[in-house]
């Protein structure tokens, strides 16, 4: 083992020599490479964590350098997995890197999670954290939340020694729509600081020391307006629809995020095709503030509810939203029930008003 570059950390009695192995023998999967994964993934490779795993299926775009620290300029265009192993091989060339430049789903999951000792949720999205958290139990495997909107962010550790797993906390999805990113908008120094928080709850459940403790049956909370923190105490309920389950009880199920393969269309290019039905996905608040002459208002909410428009499933649909993420959403959910041409505007109503 080179300890030179590890020995500052080798000085703390928390990690010494016997913590620095562990780490050079341990494994973890991140999910995602994207603001929570890039802070996390380079702070774990410099560790020293033995052997890292990526999966993301999207590409660098310009408006993820903001905040993605992992990629620069020159990376747009490019698959983020790649990119990422890339770099942080780069960083740390004695460690093993692994990149699968594909989606996470039930199939994968149930491969890839029995690869590895730990899971490090990078997403942003309901569907693939109640993914993770049904394989990590399913597997056996401990994994570390985080989620960040806004000034907002919060960590925690689910399925770790009997401890609760994500939903004794979360049951199932909002019904109404939540904001993403780049909905909501986000400053990238809050998805740094809950990425680094969550490789050091890694850094912990990997060196388990009785004065390391992660954040298991606790969520750590941050409000970067005041940066005012908290603890809370999550319990682990004996009714769990996962965690009561025996393994083989457990059936994973997963809707894929096909934002990646869903049209997008230009505003001048609407603006030539305005036979199609325009749908605006907003909510009513945002539709009285302004909309598109012609278009029908469907909040992404009544659609995440099951509430579908009545029109021909063959019928040319383009969908709108304030910037453009909730429409790819709300896209996914007319395309999982079987309508044929929906295309999304890019840059949302934000675009098409400049």
């Amino acid at each position: 083992m080179k300890t030179q570059r590890y020995s500052r950390q080798m000085r703390l009695p928390e990690i010494g020599p016997e913590g620095q192995d562990k780490l050079l023998k341990a494994s973890v999967l991140c999910v995602g490479a994207g603001g929570l994964g890039s802070p996390a993934l380079l702070y774990l490779a410099a560790a020293g964590v033995g052997r890292i795993g990526i999966i993301d299926f999207d590409r660098v775009d310009e408006t993820n350098l903001q905040r993605q620290v992992l990629f620069s300029t020159d990376m747009v265009g490019q698959p983020k997995a790649q990119e990422a192993a890339q770099r942080i091989r780069q960083l740390n060339p004695d460690i093993q890197v692994e990149y699968y430049d594909a989606e996470l789903d039930a199939e994968r999951a149930a491969r890839l999670f029995s690869l590895y000792d730990i899971i490090l949720d990078g997403t942003d999205n309901f569907d693939t954290k109640f993914l993770i958290n049904d394989a990590a139990v399913k597997f056996g495997k401990p994994w570390i939340y985080g989620a960040i909107q806004g000034f907002d962010g919060q960590v925690s550790v689910f399925n770790d020694r009997g401890g609760p797993c994500y939903r004794c906390f979360q049951p199932e999805k909002p019904r109404a729509a939540v904001m993403n990113c780049a909905e909501a908008g986000v400053i990238g120094a809050i998805a740094g600081i809950i990425g680094v928080t969550q490789a050091l709850q890694a850094i912990q459940l990997i060196t388990r020391h009785k004065n390391f403790d992660p954040l298991v049956g606790k969520l750590w909370t941050l409000d970067a307006r005041t940066m005012q923190t908290k603890k809370l105490s999550l319990r682990k309920v004996a009714q769990c629809s996962t965690c009561s389950q025996t393994p083989e009880r457990i059936v994973l199920e997963y809707a894929p995020f096909v934002c990646a393969l869903v049209t997008k269309i230009s505003a001048s290019q609407l603006k030539e095709n305005i036979s199609c039905s325009l749908i605006d996905v907003r909510e009513d608040g945002e539709w009285q503030q302004g909309h598109i002459e012609g278009a029908t208002l469907w909040p992404l909410s009544k659609l995440l509810a099951g509430d579908i428009p009545h029109i021909s499933k063959n019928a040319e649909i383009v969908l709108y939203c304030q910037k453009g993420a909730r429409s790819l959403q709300a896209a996914r959910v007319l395309q999982k029930n079987g309508f044929n041409h929906v295309a999304s505007l890019a840059g949302g109503y934000a675009g098409w008003e400049l």
